[in-house]
This record gives C-alpha cells, structure tokens and sequence, in this order.
C-alpha cells in the first residue's frame, strides 16, 4: 500500500501548494470531510496533517486504521487526544518554538496597550477631539510593575525575559523550579496572583490547566491586577473574569484567547478597560511560513523513516 498524507484544514494558498508538491497531500477542509471519504480513501492514509480546533478523538483515529503519525499545525494540540492517539501507536507531533518570538511579543503589546490606554488614545486623536481640546487622562505606569508568568515554558521564558527589559519585578509558576536569571518561583498559583499586580497566562491548553484562573485566583490578584492570557481561554474561568472585570474587582485584561472562539461572549464588548485580539499570537507571514515548513518536514521524516522532529507522544 502507497503511503498517503491527508492535509486537514483551511491552509493559506503557499502551504496549501507546498502540501500538494512536497507530500502529494489531499486536501480537505475540516474534520467531517476527512471522515466522509470513501472507505478506500481513509484506508490509504498513513499521514495527518491537521489544522483546526475540531475534537480529535479516538473514533476519528479509528476511521483511518493505518493512520501512524498527527501532524498538528500550531505548538497546541489540545484538540488531538493524546493518550487516543499514543494507546492507537499513532505519533503526535507539533510546531514549537518558531512561534515563541510572535506570542511572547504579542502579550508585551497587549499588556502595553491595557496600561497606556493605547486604543483609546488612538480613538481621540482620530476622532479630532484632541485638535479639539480634549485632554487625555493619565493612565498607568508599566516599566516596574510586579508580574507573575503562570507556566514558565519556552513562551512564558520569552515574555518573562522581554519584560525584565521593562526592569519588572518577574514572578512565575511552573510545576518545577526552572533555572532563571533570579525571578522568583511560586509553588502554588494562588501565592503567584497574591505577590504581583500583572498575572501573564502562558499555559498549556487541556484539562488539566482548564479554569486553573478562577474567581478566588483572580480575587487574590486584586483590585490594581491585570490578566493578560496568550494560552488557551479555557485556562480562565471566563464568567468568572467577566464578573471580576464589571465589579472592578481587577483593573484589566489582555485577551488574544477566548472561550468558544471566535465567538466571543459580548459582555466583553462594553468593557472599556479590556484589549481584545483574534487570536493572532503567532500570526505574522514569517512564523506561520515557519509552522507550515516544521508541519510538512515532520511528515516528510515520517514518510522517509527518519526520526520526527518535535514528537509529543
């Protein structure tokens, strides 16, 4: 039997052209269309590239029964389930690291434009009111402000080290102590939202991480707090936050992650003092090509023997 790849999901014009050339990949749009192929077809697939939000679960594995590798587009792959996949003998593997740079910058520019203001500054000078007289209120100083990084991976590193050039005062919580340039380690969450005024998001996605923000977190972090959250939106008690939010009982957010997305619960929508962002963490030209290359270099190691590149199971 020919091995085959089968590409999954609404990819962009060059990695769509770059699956077909270099992999000889089908393409279909989402998961049902993958699963409403023939027999004959889904028997043939060796190979997934995925790229979607949609439930993988192990029933889907089952419709392709020589499915060997899941080869995610993005560094989460809370989608796919892991243990299916490894109990099926089915490699999962996803895009780390060339995304760091992009979301790490991202959660800097959120926490800068909920501070500064920086939306609604824009909005008055477009609106010709400034020209017109009308002065802008002072806002919030941000070189120095205490902040805690809930999960201090490769991306938590990246923002926590961008900020230290804002000569903050770098909290974090991971599930172990890492090597750092002196930040402080917090072994338990709730002491990490107590010790700082800005709570930085930079979990995993999954059930274990899921509404680890909670109300009684989000209380700890007080009334000055800001939540900035570049990980998943399930890792924040969203009505929760709401609340919190409309009850001044937190100063902010920052939000590039949602739950439900891209449906966005509207009672952010009046909320003046929250940035919101449609999830474009890792969207530049530049890393998205860079995801596209590692998806594709994963199933062409796969479909030549050779060792995967970023296995997670």
């Amino acid at each position: 039997m020919t091995a085959k790849t089968l590409a999954i999901g609404n990819y962009n014009d060059t990695d769509a052209a770059a699956l077909e050339h270099d992999l000889n990949a089908q393409r279909v749009s989402n998961l049902d269309e993958a699963l409403a192929l023939d027999d004959a077809a889904r028997e043939a697939v060796t190979a997934i590239a995925y790229m979607g939000h949609a439930a993988f679960g192990g029933d889907a594995m089952d419709a392709f029964p020589n499915l060997c590798l899941i080869a995610n587009f993005g560094v989460g792959y809370d989608a796919i389930d892991v243990d299916a996949a490894s109990a099926r003998d089915i490699a999962l593997t996803n895009t780390p690291d060339v995304l760091n740079d992009d979301v790490a910058d991202l959660a800097v520019a959120m926490l800068l434009m909920q501070g500064r203001r920086m939306r609604q500054g824009d909005e008055l000078v477009r609106s010709g009111r400034w020209a017109d007289g009308e002065s802008f209120p002072l806002n919030r100083k941000m070189s120095g402000a205490k902040v805690g990084i809930l999960g201090l991976g490769r991306i938590g590193h990246d923002i926590a080290s961008r900020l230290a050039a804002f000569k903050m005062d770098l909290h974090y919580w991971s599930r172990s102590e890492k090597d750092t340039p002196g930040w402080t380690y917090h072994g338990d969450p709730m002491d990490l939202a107590r010790a700082v005024d800005v709570l930085v998001i930079a979990l995993v996605g999954g059930p274990e991480t899921e509404n680890m923000v909670n109300a009684a977190m989000l209380d700890a972090l007080g009334k000055d707090g800001v939540v900035i959250n570049i990980s998943r939106g399930t890792t924040v008690d969203e009505g929760a936050l709401l609340d919190a939010l409309e009850a001044g009982r937190i100063a902010g957010a920052g939000l590039d992650v949602f739950v439900g997305e891209p449906k966005v619960d509207p009672r952010f929508y009046k909320l003046d003092q929250v940035v919101l962002q449609p999830h474009q963490g890792s969207g530049t030209v530049a890393t998205r090509a860079a995801m596209g290359q590692l998806q594709r270099d994963n199933v062409a190691a796969f479909h030549d023997g050779k060792p995967l590149l970023t296995r997670v199971n």
